[in-house]
């Protein structure tokens, strides 16, 4: 039987490190589980409170709205005017979506139709991959990946030290997407980006994303900026939203989810805000699709963004004090990894000695022998098979047994 949009896509390998991983933990072993990136912080109290509160009213068990109820997309403007001096409307640059995937892959079915192309960073998180081709478009890959020795970069030099601004990676992947707008035919229409960028965890600055929305302009592109890690970045840095940039607004919208800010993963309440005619057409789509988040989600939502401000940093500490754990720890051993400055990731390039095994097999074997579970970095698409990703999931102490764990996996494998 064939089943239409599904029949070409790739086996899920993450699917396979997972059943490793419960098969592992079945036989009673103690698999410290730093793959899927499922936030493990609870969510502020007065959001609980107030979801109970509101669940316990019967007017609030009916269909919702949609676009979210009028004070949910207040509340968002009242956010983004508040951390990034934006300002926003919103009946009309405004539209909740339940979760930034949702919002991201209906999104794809107004944009983008068969003969279409959509340009999207590799390795990528799966669904800027996917959410293109569900709505019969073709992706081009652009590389988005450390500098290599002897590679130059021929646009933007890259800023020197690790003072906040955008990663030399990120100049590299502008410089690859100036080459493929120039390769490609047709031109492409939408190009989806995400910083800081799951998995490979680079960062930009205003000023990087000013020449991205010029270059949008120039070419008649419609620019999609997951803002996923909005709040999770260290060291000082303060990632930037695109909206942010003058005349952003004109080819640009933006997705804003409470999932790690807030640490609501499961609550599934995000919001695509920018271009007014873009979250029109969102809004059109999904008034035949669906009848919004549960209402007193909504309701919750808005308390936590409203009377829980600080909360985002409060997660935030606790990423940046787990992520210092694992990295001190994996480069005492003798993995040497560069300290992340956002996301809850840490991308890891398979140790030399390891890097012909793959990051399939080399999951398979941490997971097996190290009992560790990591995410396979060719589950994120092309460019991604040299690494490992490292979620930071767990607590310190679980952390450094994970990193005990590995230190004597692989000593085991390479004794010399």
């Amino acid at each position: 039987m064939e089943f239409r949009r599904i029949n070409g896509l790739p086996p899920y390998v993450f699917a396979e490190i997972n059943a490793l991983k419960i098969d592992a933990r079945h036989r009673g072993i103690d698999v410290v589980d730093l793959g899927f990136g499922n936030p493990d912080i609870p969510s502020p109290d007065v959001a609980v409170e107030k979801l109970i509160e509101a669940a316990r009213h019967p007017k609030n068990h009916r269909y919702s709205a949609s676009k979210g109820i009028p004070k949910l997309r207040q509340a968002i403007v009242d956010l983004y005017l508040r951390k990034f001096s934006v300002e926003l409307d919103p009946e009309t640059e405004v539209v909740t979506t339940i979760g930034a995937k949702e919002g991201l892959s209906h999104l794809m079915w107004v944009l983008l139709s068969p003969g279409d192309t959509a340009l999207v960073p590799s390795p990528s998180y799966p669904i800027h991959i996917y959410a293109p081709l569900f709505a019969g478009a073709d992706v081009r890959h652009v590389r988005l990946g450390i500098v290599e020795p002897g590679e130059t970069l021929s646009s933007h030099p890259p800023l020197p030290g690790t003072v906040p601004g955008s990663d030399p990676s990120a100049y590299l992947f502008f410089d690859h997407l100036v080459e493929a707008w120039e390769s490609v035919w047709p031109k492409p229409r939408v190009l989806v980006i995400s910083f800081p960028h799951n998995p490979t965890t680079t960062c930009v600055d205003l000023d990087w994303m000013a020449r991205v929305v010029a270059f949008a302009k120039e070419h008649d592109l419609i620019v999609v900026h997951d803002f996923a890690y909005s709040d999770t970045s260290f060291d000082g840095y303060s990632p930037p939203s695109i909206l942010q940039v003058p005349g952003a607004k004109d080819v640009a919208v933006e997705l804003y989810t409470l999932t790690k800010s807030f640490s609501m993963a499961g609550w599934r309440v995000a919001f695509m805000v920018g271009n007014s005619q873009i979250v029109g057409a969102l809004t059109k789509l999904k008034s035949y699709l669906d009848y919004g988040t549960f209402q007193p989600i909504q309701i919750a939502a808005i308390v936590a963004m409203n009377e829980a401000s600080d909360y985002p940093k409060e997660v935030n500490d606790i990423y940046q004090s787990r992520r210092d754990s694992l990295c001190d720890g994996l480069n005492r051993i003798g993995w040497n990894i560069t300290k992340p400055r956002g996301t809850m990731f840490v991308w890891a390039p398979i140790p030399p000695e390891y890097s012909e095994m793959g990051s399939l097999k080399f999951a398979k074997f941490l997971v097996s022998n190290a009992e560790v579970a990591v995410s396979p970095g060719v589950g994120f698409g092309p460019g991604g098979d040299g690494y490992v990703r490292f979620a930071l999931i767990e607590n310190e102490q679980r952390i450094a047994q994970g990193v005990r764990n590995i230190r004597k996996a692989l000593t085991k494998l390479n004794p010399s």
